[in-house]
């Protein structure tokens, strides 16, 4: 599946979720703030790419990083027949996976 989201400027994103199998994106234009469990939040900027696994990793952000432009990039992703491409995790989630997180500066 591949899809074209348009975030509007300072856009949260979607809150965290998971996919069911591994994500592959650009950014086409604007700022992403992208930050995967394990990671550190990183800025990725327009003709830049990310990826994620997939499974059981938790997706924290993907928001517009910028409070006077939107964002706009194309993701394709693997999905599991039968499986959600995207799963929200329930609010409890991330905090009993605390130490999955990486640390904030």
């Amino acid at each position: 599946m591949t899809i074209h989201v348009t975030l509007r400027p300072a856009s949260p994103g979607t809150r965290p979720h998971r996919h069911s199998g591994p994500a592959f994106g650009y950014v086409i234009e604007g700022e992403l703030l992208f930050e995967l469990e394990g990671e550190a939040p990183r800025v990725v900027k327009a003709g830049e790419t990310f990826w994620e696994p997939g499974g059981d990793v938790i997706h924290y952000q993907d928001a517009d990083d910028l409070a006077d432009a939107p964002t706009a990039f194309v993701v394709s992703m693997l999905c599991v027949p039968g499986l959600p491409m995207l799963t929200l995790v329930s609010e409890d989630e991330p905090r009993s996976r605390s130490d999955r997180r990486a640390r904030r500066s």
